[in-house]
């Protein structure tokens, strides 16, 4: 990854964009994509990225990764100021507290707050000894009333939420950190590659999808499914990373060890031919490649392979530490593999392929 493709992964990871509120990233996406593909947004920030040299009668491979993040929204102001909040997408709640977040207000400003919960001087001894939940935690602005949450801060109901973490790259060691690479890795890994794919000589064409509202229940992916009507997909993840924690004969979505393609979650088990087709040509070419099988978890694929006439799907999934919390870390590697393998999947793909699946 060269200086000027982490600048961009900069601007993806810091653009404000939790489920439903995803236009911040969407506009650094068409920014990227506007020079090599014709681009367009529908009603639900779904962006659409189409390769100019399709044909329209050829089949369509569909390239995937959602645009939005984890975050809150605000459900209603207390008294004191303080903001009663609900999750958009699901949280690991244990590294909630004492985060720092930003609120877009009503002028589209970004206000800074701190998720607080009570604190520990205040609290009794059963309190201190149970599980701390989101229903327990306020985001606290600064503010000391209601009245100055409304018409000082210009904040509202339903006011957006996201973490206010900024991108750093280590480039000597090959990392980086910050918020949101469930899917910002991902968005940048499908950029790339549909700038890779934009002058190929290819059996097929080719669509490059940002979806919305991802962690919400793949909402976008229902409407992209049936606009753009794909013969195969190809998507793209920031995917939990394992290496930390698991037994090293368990792990399968290890930093710097390459992509992981998802055998199973909760949401689908993976075309099982597409799949095998995929690991072929990774093999071929040299690509690192992981698998894994997972109790939970899911994609857009998970929306995707079971739409329309069952669309043979898979997900190119980059591993991230600690997924569905503030912030986490990611390898500059595993985005440049993800890119190879999916940009070598699709030169592979031809009618006769997609007929055999």
């Amino acid at each position: 990854m060269n200086q000027e493709q982490l600048r961009w992964m900069e601007r993806l990871s810091n653009a404000f964009g939790p489920s439903g509120f995803e236009d911040d990233v969407i506009a650094v996406a068409r920014e990227y994509a506007e020079p090599f593909a014709d681009v367009h947004e529908d009603n639900m920030r779904n962006l659409y990225i189409t390769r100019r040299q399709n044909t329209g009668d050829r089949p369509v491979v569909m390239l995937d990764a959602h645009s939005d993040e984890v975050g809150f929204i605000v459900q209603f102001i207390k008294p004191n100021g303080t903001l009663q909040f609900l999750q958009l997408g699901s949280w690991n709640e244990f590294s909630v507290p004492g985060t720092k977040v930003y609120v877009k207000n009503d002028l589209g400003e970004y206000i800074p707050g701190i998720v607080a919960a009570k604190p520990v001087h205040f609290m009794t001894e059963e309190e201190r000894n149970k599980p701390m939940h989101m229903a327990d935690m306020v985001i606290d602005i600064g503010a000391v009333s209601a009245q100055e949450t409304s018409a000082v801060f210009h904040i509202s109901v339903g006011a957006p939420v996201a973490p206010a973490v900024r991108f750093e790259a280590d480039e000597k060691r090959g990392i980086m950190m910050g918020k949101a690479f469930d899917c910002r890795v991902g968005c940048l890994a499908l950029l790339r590659s549909m700038e890779a794919l934009a002058e190929a000589d290819l059996d097929v064409d080719v669509v490059g999808v940002l979806s919305s509202q991802e962690e919400v229940g793949g909402r976008g992916a229902r409407v992209v499914g049936r606009t753009v009507d794909p013969a195969l997909t190809v998507g793209f993840e920031g995917c939990p990373a394992d290496d930390t924690f698991t037994p090293e004969y368990a792990v399968q979505s290890a930093m710097k060890r390459g992509p992981m393609i998802r055998l199973m979650d909760v949401s689908m088990i993976t075309h099982p031919r597409f799949a095998k087709f995929a690991l072929n040509v990774c093999s071929e070419k040299e690509i690192p490649m992981q698998v894994a099988v997972r109790r939970g978890g899911g994609t857009n694929g998970g929306v995707y392979h079971s739409m329309q006439r069952g669309i043979p799907s898979i997900t190119v999934s980059i591993p991230s530490r600690y997924a569905h919390t503030p912030q986490g870390f990611a390898a500059m590697e595993d985005v440049d593999n993800a890119v190879r393998a999916a940009v070598e999947i699709v030169k592979a793909v031809n009618e006769d392929v997609i007929k055999s699946l």
